[in-house]
């Protein structure tokens, strides 16, 4: 996640992009419990394990998304796993 902030420029606030020798296409997608389990469910991970595989897999399918910035969509991830009663639906 420190990765993410350090490399990633928003304008927002929230990802500084002060490092600018990595770009933001190299990152790895932050697999947390929330990230998975939305993941999964919205059909981007069909891995279960928590583990490196799953994070390359859940990174090329968002990079089909946006391949310059494939990471920028973990925000999203985590956001909606915790939105009451989407894990219900």
């Amino acid at each position: 996640m420190y990765l993410r902030w350090m490399v990633r420029n928003d304008n927002h606030g929230v990802d500084f992009g002060i490092w600018k020798t990595i770009k933001p296409n190299h990152l790895m997608i932050p697999l947390d419990l929330h990230v998975q389990r939305t993941a999964i469910k919205l059909g981007l991970l069909t891995r279960t394990q928590s583990d490196w595989k799953a994070v390359l897999e859940l990174t090329e399918n968002l990079k089909k998304f946006d391949k310059n910035d494939p990471v920028k969509y973990d925000y999203a991830l985590f956001g909606l796993s915790v939105m009451p009663n989407f894990n219900q639906a």
